[in-house]
């Protein structure tokens, strides 16, 4: 799959909702091929933040830019050749089968109502077979389990084509062969991607950087080596854990040590 990634810039985002900040004046830059992972405690405001930059959430102020373009003046096909998303919610009361859902990632490229050629289905089929949903193809979507759902939401974003992916929680409901599979393909395709993560091994492993949210605003950004320490992780998810290189990969490993640590008494709040 030839892509061409972009620059994604959020600058001072901030999102209010009743006049209540879930998000506020986040500023986040991923450039062109990297995978920049946003993790934080439930409720530290990562969902919003990527709904935002797909564009399901209108910013309170601050703007998101794919190389200088605001999202919010693309046309909306326009946006949907660049930038593809993967949600948390599966919604399947709808007849389609699988094979449709992951057709449905072709819609930006076609005319409206034309049908898929031998190209659409060719890609189709190959987004299938990077997620090992080949067999899915002709099941009813809304009969999936979780993982099976997962797997085939990720495969239309692929067969969207699009040079950047946000992924809200991705591993959601898979096993861990494909949780591996899928951050490994997402790392293959070259794309510029922005991923929810609450499995910390699982930046640590795959992102080039985090992100740390807590309370809607940034504690923290960098290499994963740098940002999750065990002073970090006391402080943001208020546990103790050993953080050690992995003795083959020297990756960051994050081993919990007890349940929750009430001593820091830090806010990252203003």
């Amino acid at each position: 799959m030839t892509v061409e990634p972009a620059v994604l810039d959020i600058q001072g985002v901030t999102v209010e909702v009743h006049g209540r900040p879930l998000v506020e004046n986040v500023s986040l830059r991923a450039a062109p091929g990297e995978m920049v992972g946003l993790v934080g405690p439930n409720g530290a405001g990562k969902s919003t933040l990527l709904r935002t930059v797909y564009r399901a959430l209108r910013p309170t102020s601050g703007r998101v830019l794919l190389d200088g373009d605001d999202v919010r003046r693309l046309p909306g096909k326009r946006l949907a050749r660049r930038l593809s998303a993967v949600l948390q919610e599966a919604t399947g009361d709808f007849e389609l089968t699988a094979y449709d859902v992951v057709a449905m990632g072709r819609t930006p490229h076609k005319r409206a109502f034309a049908g898929d050629d031998a190209a659409d289905r060719a890609v189709i089929l190959s987004a299938l077979a990077e997620l090992d949903a080949v067999s899915l193809a002709q099941a009813p979507f809304d009969r999936l389990s979780g993982g099976e759902k997962q797997r085939v939401l990720i495969a239309r974003a692929l067969a969207q084509q699009a040079g950047t992916m946000v992924l809200d929680e991705p591993t959601n409901h898979l096993d861990l062969r494909h949780q591996l599979d899928t951050l490994q393909l997402v790392r293959r395709l070259g794309v510029t991607a922005l991923v929810a993560l609450h499995d910390l091994n699982l930046a640590a492993a795959f992102c080039d950087r985090v992100c740390v949210l807590s309370e809607g605003r940034t504690v923290a950004t960098g290499p994963p080596g740098e940002v999750l320490t065990a002073e970090l992780l006391a402080a943001v998810y208020r546990v103790k854990a050993e953080v050690t290189p992995h003795p083959g990969t020297g990756i960051p490993r994050i081993t919990p040590l007890t349940g929750l640590h009430r001593a820091t008494g830090i806010s990252f709040r203003a």
